[in-house]
């Protein structure tokens, strides 16, 4: 049987135009169509006069297209009824059925059989029966299903469209496909006695509704609404929160209010309930505007008891009112500038973990403070420019906030200049300028205890020197200087050049030369003396400070100078079985004996680890305080095996040679950086590293450090990852030899894993676990109220194991850590136990559920003498 495709138009009183009642053969009822298409097309012209030339012309009437295998005419039921395949396109709107009717009398539209309605938004309603005004818009459906365009689902025995409001007797909401057997249930559905779909206000209101997982309800509602699935943010109350018990604050309970004050802004307010100290009021202010971003927020409570918490430094003590304040934004100035801020100011340090405040800023264990910055930053497309601001909060037991610096301004600047030889003599090559300048101030000197390390009889907190001077002989020193109590300026600024040629061997030449000139003011404070806390407690002085840098307040400038040459060979050969690349390198780096004087404050270069990474850097310093001096020779060798399949081998050796003038890691500053380095010999210790991946699916790399008198292990890091199937998993070994002229008394040894194994599409497990082997964390507390000994070879650091289900519609996580904390009660370490559940409906809410499973102290190896 044919099909006819053609316009049909309805006429000013909206029904489709008639002719005479008869059933047509096949061929009949295509040349009947058409002469009713061109009937239709033609009655609007023919009913209306001519079109008044003064007079704006009218909008065209909205058309109505249908497809069909056979249309009849019913003159004696004034209908007309399209069979087989109906199509029906009109304003956007799709019906499809096996057979429409339409009734001129009512204006009705009843479409029968395998019914289908698509709307302008994509939203598909599927029903046995539908029975529509002409416009599409309004009317009743009969077993109906809708599947909205976001991957939601609605059912029903009988539902009503009206205008913009949809109503479902009986209904099902749900997010989740429908399963190929359509007897099973979904995850999870709400099933309500009406369900009110208001497209205007983009609401659902859910009246005698249930939740159902897997079929079965397991809560009930007498009333709720939500936004559809369409509203992106809408004011309303948001789904509550539990806050864990612990002693001191017992167990609570928030719920968070969502007002959507304009498209660009939103507040979120949570008044929270601890039955132990009251309400604790949080509320979050977002701002979007066309060049940026920036949220502030607040957070506080008049605590009930406030006895209840320890004294300081174990506790915030006696504080009525606590809370904090934090803002983070960003706005661009323009495509290259860029300025904004990131700030956090609490009333104490413990602020955050009393009341299980989730934050960032406690997911490491070994150091725990709030950063807050400002700043105004730049790049093109050869330099980069930073100015910012830092303020730090200690939130360790073991901060003590007058020792922790102000750093404003901090100044970073970078940029290269190309050089073309025919525009410069020939020379060629590439200048780069790097710009560095900073300003901090502390109130109290940071010294540490060395060789051993020793701390406070009282909390077993603080470090405490013997000596508050560096030993005669550096090496034999027990105290060092670490942060300096005063004011401390320096800027740095070099100039270098470099220019890469490529002989007719293939051998790489890159000569290179440099300029560095640094300017530093020191004004220590040699006057105040601090009492930490408790007067048992020996005073921190910065009088002290003298023992370390002397005379040294006052400006002081240094010029280095250097030129250098590097050369690599990479030597290429081609097997069968993929390619081998051999590239012995060489580098030579001359500087004379610097200009000027330099100061023994170190304050940012305080990190040095010498590894493969930097073996053939023109300075292994981290910062800017210190530098390279006198001649050095670095040389090495790399080696790199391609496979045909994407894999390789991958390996790196070298060492560094100091040829002449002073060895500036050989010579100690007020921290001793440089000692212990692996750079403090004439001849560097060796370091290499290997990278193997024989697929895409495994991978191992090994980096290490070895004495260069007897090739022992001074440092290693070992990591490995690999993936079989729905298996995932990774590890990292290390083990860092003591260096107690820097403060590391015994060997730093860790081992960590983690994995995740999908046992099906939607489940898995996954979990992750660190060891601390050397007993690092635990050390420090040995000699606290005159407890003795090493915690286990495998003591835990960290440990999180969780499962979880994961589809279209749901997704479900039950998570249990185990964290390493000082208690700050006793000053012992131990472990934070806490585990947390967490069930996602996707469109329709999300809970958290949160509890402490309590401290565990870390007894086993620890003994109290008697």
């Amino acid at each position: 049987m044919g099909r006819r495709t053609g316009p049909v138009e309805r006429s000013a009183a909206g029904k489709f135009a008639s002719s005479t009642d008869r059933r047509a053969s096949p061929r009949f009822v295509i040349a009947r169509a058409a002469a009713l298409v061109a009937a239709l097309c033609l009655a609007p012209a023919l009913t209306h006069a001519a079109p008044d030339p003064q007079k704006p012309a009218a909008a065209a009437p909205a058309r109505m297209v249908v497809n069909a295998s056979e249309l009849v005419q019913n003159d004696n039921t004034n209908t007309i009824t399209a069979k087989g395949n109906v199509q029906i396109y009109y304003k956007g709107r799709v019906l499809e059925a096996d057979q429409v009717v339409y009734d001129r009398n009512t204006n009705r539209v009843r479409a029968i059989g395998h019914a289908r309605l698509t709307e302008e938004n994509g939203q598909v309603t599927y029903a046995e029966e539908f029975e529509l005004t002409d416009d599409l818009k309004q009317g009743f459906v009969n077993s109906l299903r809708v599947e909205g365009n976001n991957g939601t689902y609605f059912s029903a025995p009988r539902g009503e469209r009206a205008d913009d409001k949809s109503v479902l007797d009986y209904g099902t909401y749900t997010a989740c496909k429908p399963c190929e057997d359509a007897r099973t249930p979904p995850m999870w559905r709400v099933r309500a006695k009406r369900i009110i779909h208001d497209q205007d206000e983009k609401t659902l209101y859910f009246n005698d509704a249930s939740l159902e997982f897997f079929g079965y309800p397991i809560a009930w509602l007498p009333f709720f609404s939500a936004p559809d699935p369409s509203v992106k943010r809408r004011s309303g109350v948001l789904a509550p929160h539990f806050i864990p018990y612990n002693s001191r604050i017992g167990s609570g309970a928030g719920v968070p209010i969502y007002w959507a004050v304009q498209p660009n802004m939103d507040l979120v307010f949570t008044p929270n309930f601890v039955y132990k100290q009251g309400f604790l009021l949080d509320a979050q202010w977002a701002h979007r505007l066309e060049s940026g971003s920036y949220f502030i927020r607040l957070q506080g409570i008049r605590q009930f008891n406030p006895t209840e918490f320890y004294s300081q430094p174990l506790g915030p003590g006696y504080r009525p009112f606590r809370g904090a304040v934090s803002s983070a934004g960003e706005f661009d100035i323009n495509e290259r500038w860029k300025w904004g801020w990131d700030i956090t100011a609490l009333s104490d340090r413990y602020f955050f973990s009393d009341y299980a405040l989730a934050n960032p800023l406690f997911t490491n264990p070994f150091f725990r403070e709030s950063s807050s910055t400002a700043y105004l930053t730049g790049k093109s497309e050869r330099s980069w420019f930073d100015l910012r601001g830092y303020y730090f909060q200690g939130l360790s037991p073991r901060d003590y906030q007058a020792q922790l610096p102000i750093a404003l301004p901090l100044l970073e600047y970078n940029r290269t200049f190309p050089l073309s030889p025919q525009k410069f003599a020939g020379i060629g090559g590439e200048i780069e300028l790097d710009v560095n300048a900073s300003y901090t101030k502390a109130e109290a000197a940071l010294y540490e205890s060395i060789q051993p390390r020793t701390f406070d009889s009282v909390y077993g907190l603080y470090n405490v020197c013997n000596t508050y001077a560096p030993g005669v002989i550096p090496r034999s020193s027990t105290c060092l200087l670490r942060g300096v109590g005063g004011d401390y300026a320096r800027a740095t600024a070099q100039a270098s050049w470099k220019r890469r040629f490529i002989d007719p061997l293939g051998q790489t030449w890159t000569p290179f030369a440099f300029v560095r000139g640094s300017v530093s003011y020191l004004d220590y404070n040699n006057n105040n003396v601090f009492s930490v806390y408790n007067s048992s407690l020996t005073p921190l002085n910065n009088y002290s400070q003298a023992n370390f840098l002397g005379s040294d307040n006052v400006a002081r400038g240094i010029l280095s100078p250097g030129v250098g040459l590097e050369y690599r060979y990479p030597l290429f050969a081609r097997f069968a079985f993929g390619s081998i690349t051999f590239e012995p390198i060489v580098q030579i780096v001359a500087r004379p004996h610097y200009i000027g004087s330099s100061s023994l404050v170190n304050v940012d270069a305080q990190s040095l680890v010498f590894d493969d990474s930097n073996l053939f850097a023109w300075d292994k310093y981290s910062g800017y305080d210190r530098f390279e001096t006198g001649t050095r020779l670095n040389y090495g060798g790399q080696f790199t095996l391609n496979f045909n399949n994407g894999g390789f081998i991958n390996a790196m050796v070298g060492q560094s040679f100091q040829l002449a003038g002073p060895n500036g890691y050989a010579t100690p500053d007020a921290a001793n950086v440089g000692l212990s380095s692996g750079l403090d010999t004439r001849r560097s210790d060796y370091v290499g590293r290997i990278s193997y991946a024989p697929n895409s699916w495994l991978s191992f790399t090994a980096k290490g450090r070895f004495d260069q008198a007897t090739m022992r292990l001074r440092r290693v890091d070992l990591v490995a990852g690999a993936t079989f199937g729905p298996l995932t998993m990774t590890a990292q070994y290390a083990n860092y030899s003591s260096q107690p002229l820097i403060g590391f008394d015994v060997r730093r040894q860790g081992l960590g894993f983690g994995g995740r194994y999908d046992i099906t599409k939607n489940y898995f497990v996954n979990g992750s676990v660190q060891f601390d082997m050397s007993r690092y964390l635990y050390n420090s507390t040995a000699a606290y109220n005159g407890y003795f000994g090493y915690a286990p070879l495998f003591s835990v650091a960290g440990l999180a194991v969780g499962a979880g289900y994961h589809d279209d519609c749901t997704t479900f996580t039950v998570t249990y850590s185990s964290v390493y904390q000082v208690n700050s009660s006793t000053g012992l370490p131990g472990r934070n136990q806490t585990i947390l559940a967490t069930l996602n409906l996707r469109t329709l809410a999300e809970a958290k559920i949160g509890a402490s499973l309590g401290f565990v102290p870390l007894n086993d190896g620890l003994k109290q003498s008697q």
